[in-house]
């Protein structure tokens, strides 16, 4: 592997660990004349930054294009490049096969608040495999030693953190920080962003309160269906890591659009009578 090349991947699985959107683009095969030869390497990231290259000019420019496309779509594959006037512009008269893989989170979990609660569900996620990010304006809360493979640690206060910029459509926020006013503030940013689900922590009595003062600001989030409060699913428990598997269980069931039943009510009638 070229010295190149090892920077590269070290660019890439850098970019999957912290959750960047990003698509390796790799030259597969060439024919007649063409800018680079097979094995050539680009990154292309979700903010449209590149690194490595593929051949420059009108071919870069298209495939940095395709790549977009793919990180939307989550799907990529093999292209056919003509390098022609009449294909994508060009005069080299030749042809490139450029695959794209696509790496791209199918859900980011955004943790509002770093106590006990979230360090569990931080560490339920990790089993899983999802990533995730946590905030807290408490350093001795959000560090490493607390959430050793968050994808992001921000110490700042949590309403301030969930931006537009930060969350995206397939965003999970969970807010589950030290107070109800907190909540509230968090809740309100979030509604804001374009979360796909927003959950937050909170008691029968607690939440109607807090979705009454939104209410009064025009907010709604008693008629927003991204919103769950309380956070979770009916399985039992009041322990940290009790309500850490009802949250996710929940994100889960609403990520992958499942009803939460039991499998063995799938069975057909005549398995269950054998």
């Amino acid at each position: 592997m070229s010295r190149h090349d090892a920077a590269l991947f070290k660019a890439l699985q850098q970019a999957i660990d912290s959750g960047r959107d990003i698509v390796l683009a790799t030259v597969v095969s060439q024919e007649g004349s063409t800018p680079r030869d097979a094995g050539a390497k680009m990154l292309v990231f979700g903010d449209k930054t590149t690194l490595g290259t593929v051949g420059g000019g009108k071919l870069e420019a298209k495939c940095i294009e395709d790549a977009l496309d793919a990180i939307a779509s989550g799907r990529g594959g093999k292209k056919s490049y003509l390098l022609t006037a009449e294909g994508i512009g060009m005069e080299c008269a030749g042809r490139t096969e450029i695959f794209f893989e696509v790496y791209a989170a199918r859900l980011k979990l955004f943790i509002l608040g770093c106590g006990h609660v979230s360090q569990k569900i931080a560490e339920v996620a990790s089993t899983l495999g999802l990533l995730h990010s946590v905030v807290d304006d408490r350093a001795e809360f959000a560090n490493r030693d607390n959430f050793p493979r968050a994808a992001n640690i921000y110490v700042e206060e949590p309403h301030k953190a969930a931006t537009k910029k930060r969350i995206d459509d397939r965003t999970y926020i969970i807010i589950a920080t030290r107070g109800h006013a907190l909540d509230q503030e968090c809740l309100e940013a979030a509604l804001k962003t374009k979360a796909a689900y927003i959950g937050m922590i909170g008691s029968k009595q607690k939440v109607p309160t807090v979705f009454r003062r939104l209410n009064a600001k025009g907010l709604r989030p008693d008629k927003d269906p991204r919103v769950y409060s309380p956070i979770g699913l009916d399985v039992g428990g009041k322990t940290p890591g009790e309500i850490a598997v009802s949250v996710l269980a929940e994100v889960l069931k609403l990520a992958n659009g499942r009803s939460g039943r039991h499998y063995r009510e799938f069975l057909p009638a005549a398995a269950k009578k054998s």
